[in-house]
């Protein structure tokens, strides 16, 4: 008897909770008395902006940003700069490390700018085998830059492998996977990127 009490009670209260929790739904405001008024998308606040802006063409702008993504790097400013590699090697050939150079002049341009150097392959080999040789790629590409001057704590490495390398790409395309690209890291933001 007292199970079927119990059984009861908790129908009973579980009812009354279905009924008293499921009041009507909150009204939505009138738009007309919003901040962006019945207009909505902004047409009131671009009405509102400022017109009397001065424009000094003489004063110093500041440098555009537009190319560093959300990470803080900047994959342009270094772009002809990529270092390519033979079929299956790391080694630096002499013709790529005139490139090199160029890095470490705009890093002494630059001197409170890092850069990544990411390892790249084609779609060729196992996964597992092109990420260790885009990190042996990464890595010789550091080891020259530091041969040359660079500081050591400029540069970060990492590998891609062939994580997007075009699959069953001709030789022309292959060629291009197999790369070093060095990436610009924004100063203002590598304090907050993950070594």
């Amino acid at each position: 008897m007292k199970l079927a009490s119990k059984k009861f009670h908790l129908a009973f209260a579980s009812a009354i909770l279905v009924v008293t929790g499921c009041s009507k739904k909150p009204s939505r405001p009138d738009p007309a008395s919003t901040l962006l008024g019945p207009q909505g998308g902004g047409a009131n606040i671009v009405a509102a902006a400022p017109t009397n802006v001065d424009f000094n063409p003489n004063a110093p702008q500041l440098q555009a940003r537009s190319d560093f993504d959300p990470n803080g790097e900047n994959r342009v400013a270094l772009q002809g700069q990529t270092v390519y590699f033979e079929f299956d090697q790391s080694s630096i050939k002499a013709s790529e490390r005139e490139k090199l150079k160029s890095a470490k002049d705009y890093l002494d341009k630059n001197p409170t700018h890092r850069l990544v150097l990411e390892g790249r392959c084609d779609w060729r080999g196992t996964s597992e085998y092109n990420l260790g040789l885009g990190d042996r790629r990464a890595s010789s590409t550091k080891k020259y830059l530091q041969s040359i001057g660079v500081s050591a704590d400029k540069l970060e490495t990492r590998s891609k492998g062939s994580l997007e390398a075009s699959k069953n790409a001709d030789d022309g395309t292959m060629g291009k996977d197999r790369r070093v690209e060095l990436i610009v890291i924004d100063p203002s933001a590598s304090a907050a990127r993950p070594l």
